[in-house]
Parts: structure tokens; C-alpha cells; sequence
């Protein structure tokens, strides 16, 4: 499986912070990529997401919730994936750290993957968690 990290200081405490990772259908508004996401009930969410000049679409599972701290997810079609945000506070407000993990079994796509995927992560859980702090400070 392929790993993606990224790590941002947001300037509000790990409770407010979560607060808002935890809707997880609001993240529609934290990304330019994400068109829309649907609650399916039962911590299962339908993503729409539109990226490298395509539309996907794909169901996830929140399979972990540890208020402040902790909100995982893996994926129930489409990519194999999973995530994790790790909230921990620090004297500048929560770091967040996302990891990512994705699995394609086609070794070219995997390639083509692997370059595109690291910067558009990390551009999008930059926009996400941005947009987090903001709306924080509103």
C-alpha cells in the first residue's frame, strides 16, 4: 500500500477542531475538489470528488472515532484506502496529521497514481484544514 502524510498546525483547540472533522459531509465546502458528499446512515458517507479532470465517486466507512484525537476511515468500494486524522495538541493550537494509505493492484496505473496523488493530497488536506481554521475564526 502507498502512504500519504500530511501534517498542519491549526490555531483552535483539538475539541474544536474535531468538532468539525467530524462532519464529514461538510467537507464538501472545505474543497474545491469535493463536489458534494451524501451521509448513506451508519458512518457511511458517497463522495464526489472531481480530480485530475475526472469525475469519482466512492463509499466510505468511519471506522474509528476517539473525540479529540482520533477520526479513521477506510473505504468500501473503488480505491482500496484508508485514512486517519490524529488531532494532538500543541502550544500553537491541534496539529493535525493525516495518513492516507491506497492500494492499486495495475503496477502502470499505480505509477501514474503515485505521482499525481502526493500533491493533490496534500493540496487538498491543506485546503480542507485552511478552510477548517477559518471558519473556526469566524
Amino acid at each position: 500500500m502507498a502512504t500519504i502524510e500530511h501534517s498542519e498546525i491549526v490555531n483552535a483547540s483539538p475539541e474544536r477542531v474535531f468538532e468539525l472533522l467530524r462532519r464529514v459531509e461538510d467537507f464538501a465546502d472545505y474543497s474545491d475538489l469535493i463536489r458534494s458528499i451524501d451521509s448513506l446512515g451508519e458512518n457511511r458517507y458517497r463522495w464526489h470528488v472531481r480530480a485530475v479532470g475526472m469525475d469519482w465517486a466512492f463509499d466510505v466507512q468511519v471506522t474509528d472515532i476517539q473525540p479529540p484525537n482520533v477520526l479513521a476511515w477506510e473505504s468500501l468500494d473503488g480505491v482500496k484506502n484508508q485514512g486517519r486524522y490524529q488531532l494532538r495538541g500543541v502550544p500553537e493550537g491541534t496539529e493535525v496529521a493525516l495518513t492516507l494509505s491506497y492500494e492499486i493492484r495495475n503496477r502502470l496505473m499505480e505509477k501514474a497514481v503515485n505521482k499525481a496523488a502526493k500533491p493533490l493530497v496534500g493540496k487538498i488536506s491543506r485546503q480542507i484544514l485552511e478552510r477548517v481554521e477559518a471558519r473556526l475564526n469566524e
